[in-house]
């Protein structure tokens, strides 16, 4: 497929505009399932389009290669996308095809066209969006290719290596095929392109050389706005003659809008200008619904307004048109509108799930008309969709919004005075609140309409001309301009001292000269993504700026607010962050520090832009990491740099490392608790805000805070009853997720997920990955509670019947689930329970056990055998002595109902502290569980999701579709381990049998997972060397064994998470398993475990047990280490012995705990606070250095003690402190209130 975009891209724009149109189409056919009676069937709907499309490719092939029989340079044209692609495939062969190579070779040398001014930004938009259609990748980051190739990098420098070695090169000049155009190339053959140009479109970074020429006086047209872009494609299709559309933002919502419109035969598109002009004609409205469903992929602002539109057809061969999309389309939210389309006379069902996509619409011929009402507090979008269709019912329509202030008031605005453009006057009700009245007509398009471009992106143009003291005009923005923004430029650099120069369409602004910006305090509440620019600004100015009404800022693609003072400190700028807005004290230009490491811009493209505007006026190059952000809104923002501001550019192949990153894009999204009243949500919350280090607030009470009101008073006196309550509750939902979506923790009332608003609102959250966390406890203890509780108002019906009733919904609206068994809601408790504690780091993404296992040699989990949990109680926490996690084999198990696994998994993480690793071995694979349908064990892992487990195994025998269902369930630090069991013994390790295995478990798995059968002892060998193989080429960890005894070597030469057994379990998990005592003995054996020697140093000691205890534990743990006695009472006697190569460890005891520090590099904090050491840990690093730490451990037992006593300090205590008292004597007991530093008894007085 990427052969056949190619030919169309280089030479024939008719047949490229036919694969944009066919994409859809071809690709459901392909992925529709296959009939095994009739294999043919699913493409026989495509049969003449695949014809064309085949025929068409290989036509051009012929005609260039005919024209060209002396290889004078054309046949190179066959070669677009090569160059760079064959470099590509060079690194990560095997594992991305060759097609999929070129794709991204395609899209890289057409950026390279557009960065070298010979390609207009709007064809590189196109051609990406033609390969995206057909499932083909655009960039390294594409995340198949990450998962295909394990992330494996591909350095500029291996890139330009292997690029020279292309045949088209003459001599070092590297010749790369460039397009001028869809359907054209700028030469009839290869062009010679310096590396530079190459280095800069191939690298993650920029270099920016600061300095512009003097006298610049330059016009920049920045792209056209998403929301105008989707807005002008729908009128222009439902008007009336033709319209030349300018500045069109190329999208996924403007792709599948036209295909879409085409498809109801509503209107017919061409693009001229090299793709520059969209030239629209429409039929005034007159739609025909398609026998054919309209795919949308995930384009939602498409499938908003189109869902509108489609109820405008008239019926055709069919009574209705059907709109579908992708997976994450089918789970978006879309209720509200359809609710109010029902109202008004359109029958419109959904195909599977409730409130999302598919839906199917009946061929109305428009809506009845009169008075719509349209709950306007979820999305704008369900408002704009229903007044552009508002002209074409049936009557005048009336357009009521109700449920409080509508959201995203300023789009409604827009949509607005875009159909007046259009030539439809919508008025505002002068008697009621949010009502518009909508005249019937049609749109009369204009003959040219161009779109304005993205406001927000118009500010770093301008700011370029202000900060270096050009002259930079943007023709397409000015006092007319129906977006916030644009009063950049007269509210922010005129006050700084620019000159402004603005017509109703155009903005053009001087700036004074470098250095003499000056700081100003102004409410950028109206346009506030531009307080990015206007911070760097802020900078270079003189005294300080103030910025204010920003806050919405701290919850975009990152806190925006902390990042602008984080990475301004790099320069050596000083920021004062306000509740709502920055203090930025401006220095000189000259003065500005070089910004070690590179400028970080947290995947953000405003931050991006932003900072590319001060490194032209600093006095160092400025690196600028994750150059390719700036995609998002401005594709070709660093070719404008370079082409129309003369900036001198670089590649740099600096990577973003984990020191990056900061508070500034470490918020994560909000969590929101929900579950019953009374099941512990406010406590959990408190908790959950505790761990994660985030605010915490019960709605509840924010509710009553602004109504100033109790909750019964606001269902008795209000008037409104438990109706209106629940529309206060929705709206509130929705405007603490617009405002405070990222870094908070909220609890809900418990009947939040009554109202269809608010379910919708709890699903895309989560569905947007943020955490919905239901909290529940033992149902007998709700109730007790509950008839306790007379702070809130009373239930109606019985409570059972409540918890009943709200069940699917509870289910529906979360993606984690807690059970909350320690709480009394009144009361509760100061420190969070260990298992939320690990819970919470599970579902936040903040368990570090992956990264620490890989740093562990060897590490095991031991593999449960039991038919219940319960039962084995006893047995568990001696069975997971000396093992890093613990598999749950879940297909063992009794009962597999989910609501019993969820149980199995919660004893289990009651009985260790270790991760769990969640297994359903299915029979074929060695296991014993069977299944019918792959559906069948879905419910199974969703649960494992829920509940946060840390491992999951997931064969890779599952279909794609099963897998990816699976992946899509999973959310914060659950590790995947992709494993294949082969018990029969089909494959070999030596002939690359396991190797189409491996890749597919290298694609979707954290861990790879191999066990084969080992036939004889060269067999384990094998193994050794192709694991050995696979681990060095990806980096990926790698658990791969031989079952049976002949295999046992292969367990024992496995360094990562070998699964273990334990003699108290009922049986082995797999024929050959060892214990993990087994599995060091044998590696003492063969020499692979080093004897370490550790030591009771002190005297007198000679009556001490510590020998024997601790060479009993070694011994029972299959450890070859010795413990004894050192006897001394003089420090210096050990000095040697403590550096010596097999020094383990040692304990301390009197007289040496003080006299012993000296000795050691590091002392504890523990061992600080108590002033003594008693241990002594060898910690090696990773160049080999060993450091000594000096640490102190007798509080562990004294806290331990308190806390299995189950002494927990009340949460609603004043002052957070207790008295209380430690018995003993000696230094312990002495010092032991220091020892509690770290725990909730710091300042506990204490009573010897």
């Amino acid at each position: 497929m990427a052969e056949v975009v190619k030919t169309a891209a280089i030479w024939d724009e008719r047949e490229f505009a036919f694969l944009e149109e066919n994409a859809a189409t071809i690709l459901d056919s392909f992925r529709a399932p296959s009939n095994p009676n009739d294999p043919a069937a699913r493409l026989r709907p495509i049969r003449s389009t695949l014809k064309r499309i085949v025929l068409g490719s290989a036509r051009v092939k012929a005609e260039v290669v005919s024209k060209d029989e002396k290889e004078g340079g054309l046949r190179n044209l066959l070669n677009f996308g090569h160059s760079i692609g064959h470099a590509i495939e060079a690194i990560l062969t095997p594992q991305v095809l060759h097609g999929e190579c070129v794709a991204i070779g395609m899209v890289k040398e057409a950026e390279l066209a557009r960065f070298l001014g010979v390609l207009k930004p709007g064809a590189v938009a196109r051609l990406t969006k033609c390969i995206a259609s057909f499932d083909l990748p655009t960039t390294l980051q594409d995340k198949r290719v990450v998962k295909l190739t394990a992330g494996r990098p591909c350095p500029v420098d291996v890139l330009l290596e292997k690029m020279a070695v292309d045949k088209k090169n003459e001599g070092k000049n590297k010749k790369i095929v460039l397009l001028s155009a869809i359907g054209q190339t700028h030469e009839p053959k290869a062009s010679v392109v310096q590396d530079g140009a190459i280095r800069v479109v191939l690298s993650p970074a920029v270099r920016v050389t600061p300095g512009v020429p003097k006298d610049l006086n330059v016009q920049v047209t920045p792209p056209g706005s998403k929301s105008i872009s989707n807005r002008a494609l729908v009128m222009a299709a439902l008007g009336e003659g033709t319209c030349r559309v300018k500045n069109l933002l190329h999208s996924d919502d403007t792709q599948y809008m036209l295909s879409a419109i085409a498809q109801l035969n509503g209107a017919t598109y061409s693009w001229e200008d090299a793709g520059e002009v969209l030239v629209v004609t429409g039929k005034g409205g007159k739609l025909q619904a398609s026998e054919e469903s309209l795919y949308l992929g995930n384009a939602g602002t498409a499938s908003r307004f189109l869902t509108g539109v489609v109820g405008l057809c008239t019926p055709s061969k069919t009574n209705s048109a059907i709109l579908t999309g992708n997976a994450r389309m089918k789970v978006r939210p879309i209720g509200p509108l359809v609710d109010a389309l029902r109202s008004n006379g359109l029958n419109v069902d959904y195909l599977e799930k409730t409130g999302s996509l598919p839906v199917q619409v009946s061929a109305a011929g428009g809506l009845d008309g009169g008075v719509i009402e349209l709950a306007a507090t979820i999305s704008s979008q369900y408002v704009s969709s229903l007044l552009m269709c508002a002209p074409y019912a049936k009557q005048p329509v009336t357009l009521k919004l109700v449920g409080g202030k509508p959201i995203s008031q300023l789009y409604i605005d827009m949509t607005i005075a875009m159909m007046k453009q259009f030539g439809i006057d919508v008025t505002r009700s002068q008697d009621e609140e949010h009502t518009y009245h909508v005249p019937q007509g049609v749109y009369k398009n204009p003959a040219e309409y161009v779109v304005e471009s993205d406001a927000s992106s118009a500010t770093y143009p301008l700011a370029i001309a202000a900060i270096t003291g050009t002259t930079c005009t943007v023709p397409n923005i000015g006092t007319s301009s129906l977006q916030g923004d644009a009063r950049f430029a007269v509210d922010v650099l005129r006050p700084m001292g620019c000159t402004v120069e603005q017509t109703a369409t155009s903005t053009t602004v001087t700036g004074p000269a470098p250095g003499s910006l000056t700081g100003i305090e102004v409410d950028m509440e109206p346009m506030t993504d531009a307080f990015l620019t206007a911070s760097v600004l802020a900078a270079v100015a003189s005294g300080k700026t103030t910025i204010t009404g920003i806050a919405n800022q701290r919850v975009k693609e990152c806190n925006r607010i902390a990042a602008m003072r984080e990475q301004l400190a790099k320069f050596g700028v000083q920021c004062e962050e306000l509740e709502d807005g920055i203090i930025v004290s401006g220095r000189k230009y000259q003065d500005l520090t070089e910004p070690k490491g590179g400028i970080y811009c947290y995947d953000d493209h405003r931050v991006a832009m932003s900072f590319s505007v001060l490194s032209v006026l600093s006095p160092h190059p400025v690196v600028v990491l994750e150059r390719e952000c700036t995609a998002k809104t401005w594709p070709g923002w660093w070719d404008v740099l370079a082409q129309s501001f003369k900036v001198e550019l670089a590649g740099d192949d600096a990577e973003v490392h984990d020191s990056h990153a900061s508070k500034a894009d470490d918020i994560g999204p909000s969590v929101f608790i929900i579950g019953m009243r009374g099941a512990g949500k406010t406590t959990t919350g408190g908790w959950m805000a505790k761990i994660l280090g985030r605010p915490f607030i019960d709605l509840d009470i924010e509710l009553e805070r602004r109504a100033g009101m109790t909750i019964p008073e606001i269902i008795r006196d209000s008037g409104r009853g438990w109706e209106g309550f629940r529309q206060d509750e929705a709206a509130l939902l929705a405007d603490v997720m617009k405002k405070q979506g990222r870094g908070h923790v909220f609890s809900c009332g418990g009947g939040i997920v009554e109202t269809p608003e608010a379910r919708e609102l709890l699903i895309s959250h989560h569905r947007n990955g943020g955490i919905v966390l239901l909290v529940h406890r033992d149902l007998e203890q709700m109730v007790e509670y509950l008839m306790r509780d007379k702070s809130r108002p009373a239930y109606s019906e019985e409570i059972r019947g409540v918890y009943e009733r709200r069940k699917p919904f509870f289910q529906a609206c979360s993606n984690y689930e807690y059970h909350s068994p320690y709480l009394d809601p009144s009361g509760g408790l100061l420190e969070p329970p260990a298992d939320l504690v690990r819970f919470a780091s599970i579902i936040g993404g903040k368990s570090t056990h992956f990264d620490d296992v890989q740093k562990k040699k060897p590490s095991f989990f031991v593999s449960l055998t039991m038919p219940n949990v319960s039962s084995g109680l006893e047995i568990i926490p001696r069975a997971c002595v000396g093992s890093d996690a613990v598999e749950l084999r879940v297909d063992l198990l009794d009962d597999l109902s989910p609501e019993s696994v969820g149980n199995q998994i919660s004893l289990l993480r009651s009985a260790t502290k270790l991760p769990i690793v969640f297994t359903v071995r299915s029979q074929s694979q060695g296991g014993r569980f069977t299944y019918d349908s792959e559906e069948e064990i879905l419910p199974l892992y969703r649960t494992a999701m829920r509940i946060g487990v840390e491992y999951v195994d997931l064969e890779m025998g599952l279909s794609d579709a099963t897998i990816r269902s699976i992946l899509e369930m999973r959310g914060g630090s659950t590790r995947v381990i992709a494993s294949h069991h082969d018990p029969e013994g089909k494959l070999s390790w030596r002939n690359g049998g396991w190797q189409a295995w491996y890749n597919r478990a290298l694609e979707y798995g954290d861990v790879i997972k191999l066990v084969g059968v080992a036939k004889n002892m060269d067999d384990n060998f094998a193994l050794a060397s192709f694991r050995d193989r696979m681990f060095a080429a990806h980096g990926k960890p790698i658990i791969a064994l031989n079952m049976g005894t002949m295999g046992q070597l292969s367990r024992i030469l496995n360094s990562f998470l070998t699964p273990v057994t334990h003699p108290d379990l009922p049986f082995k998990a797999a024929p050959g398993q060892l214990s993990a005592a087994e599995i060091r003995r044998g590696l003492t054996l063969v020499g692979a475990l080093e004897k370490k020697r550790f030591y009771l140093f002190g005297k007198p000691i000679q009556l001490s047990r510590s020998p024997a205890l601790h060479n009993a534990l070694f011994q029972q743990a299959g450890l070859p280490h010795e413990y004894s006695l050192f006897e001394t009472d003089v420090a210096n006697d050990v000095q040697d012995l403590i550096r010596s190569p097999d020094f383990g460890g040692a304990s301390v005891t009197i007289p040496l705990k003080l006299d012993i520090m000296p000795l050691l590099d590091d002392i504890s904090d523990s061992a600080k606070a108590i002033g003594a050491v008693n241990t002594i840990i060898p910690i090696r690093s990773g160049d080999g250095q060993v450091r000594l730490l000096g640490d102190n451990t007798d509080w562990v037992g004294m806290v331990y003690s308190l806390r299995t006593a189950g002494l927990m300090l009340p949460a609603n205590s004043a002052d957070k402190t207790f008295s209380g008292m430690v018995v003993g004597s000696g230094g312990t007991t002495t010092r032991s209130p220091p020892s509690t530093l770290s725990t909730p008894w710091a300042s506990a007085p204490s009573i010897l």
